[in-house]
């Protein structure tokens, strides 16, 4: 009876320490992550997705032939900033699971890992709710307001949901995918390129991308709705929701963020989408539209516009080989701007340009005030569009001339300067150097994914902690000549 009762206790005395240290260090990592802010817990949980994605892509059942763990880190990279540059084929490469993997990170990247971290860091941090959604007065960091965090998350994950499957069902009805002559493969090809197309994430499961739809107009406009939908943001969608904004005579019931999405998307999608056609006619050689009836040009056309808003598709072959010079810097200037805040695409947003086009005309016209559709824009704004466009241009700079720095020097200047703002602004259209770049050239397009998908000011507000405090000490003002 003793040695028996020994035994127990003898355990015990080895697993209740064990216990006790586990606990305390689950604690211990609690506390450490309730400090942190939000900048800092969306980088965070960014990094960790990105890690604990790339190992379930390493994973021997995720992939039928031989991918590296550089490869996946890559690939998961990509996925989570919903970018679509891709080192491997992940319709040959990665397997079934491997694929469904694939769509997960790219799901996670599109909802947002900004919307995500705030939701989760409500479970970390309990009790100091209207703290850590201000977040220390930084409000531009919390897109979702005081008090509408989780209602909004779930709303945008409905809304993301439902397009989804909408997409998917329309282009299986569409005969996409027509050449998989087995069903459910056919059906997971539609769902994983819906998927694919409204979270801007540019992953296609064929190696030519969506070059096999190029004579499939319905499909393409499906991909196209699906790509401005979720790249227009949940704040658009919940005033289109809205039934009384649904009429065109009630225009004026839209908030200002509506009206400036929406018009600035349409003009960029027409100047693309016409720019590419004259752009393209004055080119002899038009390799690319070689093959196109005049109405699948046309089309090609306004899809790769809207594809170049942060998506990535491609009906056509890029490169110089194949479009113009003019043509690929259009399209940097369209990837450049990119989507629209709260939506699924990347780049300086829409809002931004629209900012600081407003405040050049009130600069040229001699106004106090930036005035943008009748309202006037408050002055932060304008300070803070301005830092994020010349960040942002500094940044890619970097990007080129490292990328430049012990490279064999088999692409030019401009193809270089085209992956860059292609991988910054989570595009992932590639004109041929990716396969060319060393390992140093993959980590700085990774590195510029990551930092473009979460977004310069934010994870600068990230590194500086803690933040400045207000101080009551005024310099001396003087004028500088402009």
């Amino acid at each position: 009876m003793d040695r028996r009762r020994d035994g127990p206790r003898g355990s015990n005395l080895v697993v209740r320490p064990f216990v006790s240290r586990l606990s305390l260090w689950a604690v211990q990592q609690k506390d450490a992550l309730s400090r942190l802010t939000v900048p800092q817990f969306t980088a965070f949980c960014g990094a960790l997705v990105i890690v604990v994605g790339s190992v379930l892509l390493w994973l021997p059942w995720s992939h039928g032939y031989p991918v590296s763990y550089w490869q996946a880190l890559f690939t998961a990279t990509s996925a989570v900033t919903v970018t679509g540059l891709s080192i491997i084929d992940p319709g040959h490469d990665l397997t079934g699971f491997g694929q469904l993997i694939l769509m997960v990170l790219i799901l996670i990247g599109g909802l947002g890992l900004m919307a995500i971290s705030i939701y989760l860091q409500g479970f970390v941090h309990q009790g100091a709710r209207l703290r850590r959604r201000v977040d220390s007065g930084e409000r531009i960091l919390d897109q979702f307001g005081v008090g509408g965090v989780g209602r909004t998350f779930w709303h945008i994950a409905r809304v993301a949901l439902g397009l989804t499957i909408a997409g998917a069902l329309l282009l299986f009805l569409l005969g996409f995918a027509a050449s998989e002559t087995s069903l459910p493969r056919r059906l997971w090809f539609c769902l994983f390129h819906a998927a694919s197309a409204y979270n801007n994430a540019g992953f296609s499961l064929w190696s030519d991308s969506l070059k096999g739809i190029a004579a499939n107009l319905p499909a393409q406009l499906v991909v196209m709705g699906l790509i401005v939908s979720g790249g227009l943001g949940y704040r658009v969608h919940a005033e289109l929701r809205d039934g009384k904004n649904w009429f065109p005579l009630r225009w004026r019931r839209l908030d200002l963020q509506a009206k400036v999405v929406l018009l600035s998307s349409l003009l960029l999608i027409l100047v693309g989408w016409f720019g590419l056609l004259f752009y393209e006619s004055f080119n002899s050689a038009r390799v690319s539209f070689q093959d196109l009836s005049a109405a699948e040009r046309f089309w090609g056309a306004l899809f790769q516009s809207v594809s170049a808003r942060t998506a990535g598709f491609q009906t056509i072959p890029l490169g110089l080989e194949h479009i113009s010079g003019e043509s690929l810097v259009l399209l940097m200037l369209l990837m450049f701007i990119g989507a629209s805040p709260g939506g699924t695409g990347g780049g300086l947003k829409t809002s931004t340009m629209a900012i600081l086009l407003a405040a050049t005309a009130s600069t040229l016209r001699r106004r106090e005030d930036v005035v943008l559709l009748s309202r006037t824009v408050d002055t932060k704004l304008v300070v803070q569009a301005t830092a994020l466009v010349v960040s942002s241009l500094l940044f890619i700079s970097a990007m080129v001339l490292l990328i430049a720095i012990g490279s064999n020097r088999e692409f030019t200047f401009l193809e270089s300067l085209f992956t860059c703002i292609s991988a910054f602004a989570t595009v992932g259209f590639d004109v041929g150097i990716l396969e060319k770049l060393d390992f140093r050239g993959q980590l700085v397009l990774m590195v510029g994914m990551f930092v473009g998908r979460l977004g310069l000011l934010l994870l600068f507000s990230a590194l500086v902690q803690p933040f400045p405090k207000t101080t009551l000490v005024r310099y001396p003002r003087e004028q500088l000549t402009v």
